[in-house]
């Protein structure tokens, strides 16, 4: 590390770095193997869901994994502070994914449980202790590019989690592998108990002001009604959203989003705009996350059953010593599910005669792309800004996150080509097609979700930050499980071109939406002295 690195970032940065790398190596790892093991039989080690059920699941489970961080925040902002938050959650985290190792359908849903609420009370803080870090004078400037390099950790975890996937799920099955995440988490856990002397400083609880909400008062107007809620969601005859679980999760969600409408209108003249203007970004972020978060699900499926993944001679050699390649065989009469759903859309010169096999990469490994991309491009795109600040160019964070919208639906132009390339589904495509859209997905996710962080730590007055990350967190929440409902529609389009260019006139109009409020934000940004 170079003295100028030293001088622009805080030395605490790199702890969180550290800390949230081997975090999120657990959490990718667990998410990119999640369709997958509720998918496989029972006498495989998975759940043997239907599609719908693993869709329904999957959607519920990244919804709620970002809702509970409304409540992390409020609690580490008022009461548990963020580091000791931090240590509970990653530790619940970490119980959680050593419980999935168990093949049991109660220590399923058990340990999703641990996940979800370790998640809500480790993600909002470390977040906001990357804030809190820039507040010294001499790094506020670089707030920006902080958090891009926090972002780029989040994603060598997520990079190098499904190679381990794939290798302990090959050679030792489901079980080893979700322990692997259990493993990593506890390292994250060990990481930053040893550097917390680094971010002692920006761990401060601030006062609350005559009028703030009591925090009693948070959770009994919002708990109760939340669960009130989702119960009456559940039970309404029919389905609104086409599954209960839909309907019993989008209803919950009302009381939180009306605490934050409340929590505005409520607000003191001086943070009644930076609110509002951060209330306003989140309604546009869960668009973004409702087509972002279809890799685990949508596009995992195009991984796994559309795409051509046949390994070349010299690297199926390779992966067969190191027991990493995915085998299907061509067993006549007795081809087993898997093999025969390769072979739908094989061609018959490349379906190989009966008992032999084709050596295939793990579908496990495409969930790497979009990190690849992300520890790829990020010094491009952090260097780029720097550029553009040294020309006084340098477009306001919200202008980023509007940009990074528009090339989120670009994104999902790619698909329609990969979709019209294999005239809809007939044969295989090639996996470029793939890595192509989330290489530019990929650009609108650095232009957008390091710099929602970094508005958040910008605009939330000082003694809400935490809960305002949560506020950001629940946008992620609700648009994570619309992605699960989206990726449930994907069996409904006959011509799967119409189910991409859904997702791209979603981003599309929410990126509209966005770029007609910028002169509103920058407004409130020159107010609060910040760009």
């Amino acid at each position: 590390m170079t003295n100028t690195a030293t001088a622009k970032h805080p030395k605490g940065l790199y702890v969180l770095f550290f800390t949230e790398m081997w975090e999120r190596f657990g959490y990718y790892l667990m998410l990119g193997i999640f369709s997958l093991y509720m998918l496989d039989g029972w006498d495989n080690g998975g759940m043997g869901f239907s599609a719908l059920k693993k869709s329904d699941i999957y959607g519920t489970y990244l919804g709620l994994v970002y809702l509970t961080p409304f409540l992390g925040g409020l609690l580490a902002d008022r009461v548990l502070g963020f580091r000791k938050s931090i240590l509970m959650g990653g530790l619940l985290m970490a119980a959680g994914y050593l419980t999935l190792a168990v093949h049991d359908v109660t220590a399923f849903y058990a340990g999703l449980l641990l996940i979800i609420l370790g998640n809500g009370l480790f993600k909002p803080n470390i977040s906001t202790l990357v804030g809190n870090l820039y507040n010294d004078d001499k790094y506020r400037d670089n707030k920006d590019a902080g958090f891009n390099i926090f972002y780029m950790g989040i994603n060598i975890g997520a990079f190098v989690c499904n190679f381990v996937a794939a290798y302990m799920q090959i050679n030792y099955g489901w079980g080893h592998a979700f322990a692997a995440a259990g493993v990593g988490m506890l390292i994250g856990v060990v990481i930053f108990a040893s550097g917390s002397s680094w971010v002692k400083h920006a761990d401060v609880i601030k006062p609350l002001q005559p009028g703030d909400i009591p925090t009693g008062k948070i959770l009994l107007s919002t708990l109760v009604p939340m669960f009130i809620f989702g119960v009456l969601g559940y039970l309404i005859p029919g389905n609104l959203l086409g599954t209960d679980t839909n309907d019993a999760f989008i209803f919950g969600c009302i009381p939180v989003v009306a605490f934050f409408i409340y929590l505005y209108m409520k607000a003191n003249a001086e943070d009644k705009r930076p609110i509002g203007a951060l209330l306003a970004v989140f309604g546009c972020l869960v668009i973004f996350w409702a087509v972002f978060h279809q890799n685990g699900d949508a596009l995992t499926v195009w991984a796994k059953n559309h795409t051509d993944r046949e390994m070349p001679a010299s690297i199926s050699k390779l992966a067969d010593k190191l027991n990493m390649a995915e085998t299907v065989t061509n067993s006549g009469m007795g081809t087993d599910a898997t093999s025969a759903q390769y072979f739908a859309t094989l061609p018959a010169a490349q379906i190989p005669p009966e008992g032999q096999s084709l050596k295939l990469y793990s579908t496990q490994l495409y969930q790497s792309i979009n990190p690849f991309w992300v520890v790829l491009l990020t010094p491009i795109v952090v260097g780029f800004w720097g550029w553009m600040r040294t020309r006084r160019k340098e477009p306001a964070t919200p202008t980023k996150i509007a940009i990074g919208l528009v090339i989120t639906a670009l994104s999902a132009l790619v698909m329609v080509g990969a979709v019209m390339a294999t005239n809809n589904l007939e044969t295989k495509a090639s996996s470029w097609w793939l890595i192509a859209s989330y290489g530019v997905i990929t650009v609108g996710e650095l232009c957008l979700s390091p710099m929602g962080l970094s508005l958040v730590s910008k605009l939330s007055p000082p003694r809400i930050t935490a809960l305002m990350m949560g506020g950001f967190f629940l946008s992620t929440s609700v648009g994570n499980k619309l992605s699960g409902m989206l990726s449930g529609l994907w069996e409904t389009f006959g011509n799967k071109s119409w189910f991409f260019l859904m997702n791209f006139a979603l981003a599309l109009a929410a990126a509209l939406m966005l770029f007609f409020l910028l002169r509103w934000l920058k407004a409130v940004m020159r107010e609060k002295n910040i760009h």
